[in-house]
C-alpha cells in the first residue's frame, strides 16, 4: 500500500484554475504568467534518488522507471539506485537520469494528487539540463523523445570533454563565482574583457582560439552568481588577472561538474542537436509558455524553439535574467520547483521576494501544495 495515499486537491484545482482563467494582460500581446513550474540542472543527481519514491508510489514509479529504461537501452533505473556513483556522474548517465527523475516527480503529482499541470501552471523554466524537462511539461516535447535526446546529447557531450582532455591534458570543468550582488555588472563587463583578449592578455579576441583554450561565461545565476566554464588551469589564470587589474575577487567555488558545459568545445553538441530535433516532434504552441535559457524570455515559433535549444548546448544560460523577466514583465507571483536538489529553489529565492517551493521527496507534497493553494486564494482575493 502508498505510504502516500491520494488527496483530493479539487480546492488547489478550482483556485488556480480561477486564478488561471483571470490573467491579467501586461501589454496587447504580454499576458501575466503568475505561476512558474522549474525544473534542475546537471549536478543535482546523487545515488538512491528514486529510492523514496519508489517506496511511496510504487504504482506509479516502477512502471515509469522501466519505461525509462527502455527509452535509454541500458539499465539506468539499476545504476540510479546502487551507483557506483563515478558512474552516475558520468554526462551520458546524470543528465538522463536528472531528466527522467523530474518527469516521474511530475507524474505522481498528476497522477496520484490529481495536480493538473495545464491548469495551475502558468509557464515552465528549466535550469541548463531543466530546459528538456520544461518543455515536456509544457507540452512542446513528447517525454520519450526528449529522453532520448538527452540521453544521445549527453553521449556527445561526454565525448567532447574526453577529447579535449586527451588534446591537452587538462582538466575541464566549471567553476562558480560569487560576489556582492553590487559587483555582478562590473564582474560580467571584467570577465568579457579578459575573454575579449589572448589567453595570456595579448590584443588577440579569444574567440579565435582553439575551441579547448577558450573560457566562457556557462551561466548567469542571480545576482551575485556566474558561472565559468573551460579548462580550470586557464579559469583559474583569468582569475589572477581579475585579482590583479579587474579589483575583483569573487569567491570562486569548484562545481561537481566535470565537463565545460555552455563552451565552445561542446560545439559537437549544438550539431548534433540541430539534426536531432526534428520539426515534426516539436509542437508549437505548447500547453504554456516556456522560457528560453538563451534569450530569457518565451519561446516565440517553432523555428525559435529548435534553434535555441541547439543554441543552448553552447551558450550562456540566462537563468538571472530569465527570472527577472518573469519577476518583472511577466508578473510571476509563485515559483515551484520540482526534480532533485534543492539548487534551483536556492537560486530563485535569493532573487525575489515572492515564495518558492521545491518537491524534492515525498514528504514535502502536501504541505507544499496546501501552501500553493493558501498563495493562489490570496491572490484572486
Amino acid at each position: 500500500m502508498d505510504r502516500y495515499p491520494r488527496v483530493a486537491l479539487s480546492g488547489v484545482t478550482r483556485s488556480l484554475r480561477a486564478l488561471r482563467s483571470s490573467r491579467m494582460y501586461a501589454t496587447t500581446s504580454q499576458p501575466t504568467l503568475r505561476t512558474a513550474l522549474f525544473f534542475p540542472g546537471h549536478g543535482v543527481q546523487r545515488k538512491g534518488m528514486t529510492k523514496e519514491w519508489v517506496e511511496a508510489f510504487p504504482k506509479t514509479c516502477k512502471p515509469f522507471l522501466e519505461e525509462m529504461d527502455d527509452i535509454v537501452k541500458c539499465k539506468l533505473s539499476t545504476l540510479i539506485e546502487e551507483g557506483p556513483i563515478l558512474q552516475l556522474d558520468k554526462t551520458e548517465n546524470a543528465q538522463p537520469a536528472i531528466m527522467a527523475v523530474s518527469i516521474m516527480i511530475l507524474r505522481v503529482l498528476e497522477q496520484d494528487f490529481g495536480f493538473k499541470t495545464e491548469e495551475v501552471i502558468d509557464v515552465t523554466l528549466g535550469h541548463s539540463l531543466g530546459e528538456y524537462a520544461a518543455l515536456v511539461a509544457a507540452g512542446n516535447l513528447e517525454y520519450a523523445y526528449a529522453l532520448d535526446l538527452v540521453r544521445k546529447r549527453g553521449d556527445v557531450m561526454g565525448e567532447c570533454t574526453r577529447k579535449a582532455k586527451e588534446e591537452t591534458g587538462e582538466e575541464f570543468g566549471m567553476i562558480a563565482l560569487v560576489c556582492e550582488p553590487q559587483q555582478l555588472e562590473g564582474l560580467i563587463a571584467a570577465v568579457k574583457e579578459f575573454l575579449g583578449h589572448g589567453a595570456e592578455g595579448t590584443k588577440d579576441d579569444s574567440s579565435a582560439l582553439p575551441a579547448v583554450e577558450q573560457v566562457a561565461i556557462a551561466n548567469i545565476n542571480s545576482r551575485n552568481q556566474i558561472v565559468l566554464s573551460g579548462s580550470f588551469q586557464r579559469i583559474r589564470h583569468m582569475l589572477v588577472h581579475l585579482r590583479e587589474f579587474g579589483g575583483h575577487d569573487p569567491r570562486a567555488v569548484e562545481l561537481k561538474s566535470r565537463s565545460a558545459f555552455h563552451s565552445p568545445i561542446m560545439m559537437p553538441a549544438y550539431e548534433f542537436m540541430k539534426k536531432a530535433l526534428h520539426p515534426e516532434k516539436v509542437v508549437f504552441p505548447g500547453r504554456v509558455p516556456c522560457i528560453s535559457n538563451v534569450t530569457a524570455t518565451p519561446f516565440s515559433s517553432k523555428e525559435n524553439l529548435i534553434n535555441n535549444l541547439a543554441r543552448q548546448a553552447v551558450d550562456t544560460v540566462l537563468w538571472w535574467d530569465s527570472i527577472k523577466y518573469l519577476d518583472k514583465e511577466a508578473g510571476c507571483k509563485r515559483y515551484l520547483g520540482v526534480g532533485p536538489g534543492k539548487v534551483g529553489r536556492n537560486l530563485i529565492s535569493k532573487s525575489i521576494d515572492g515564495p518558492v517551493w521545491s518537491i524534492t521527496k515525498p514528504s514535502e507534497i502536501e504541505q507544499t501544495l496546501r501552501e500553493l493553494e493558501d498563495s493562489a486564494k490570496e491572490q484572486v482575493r
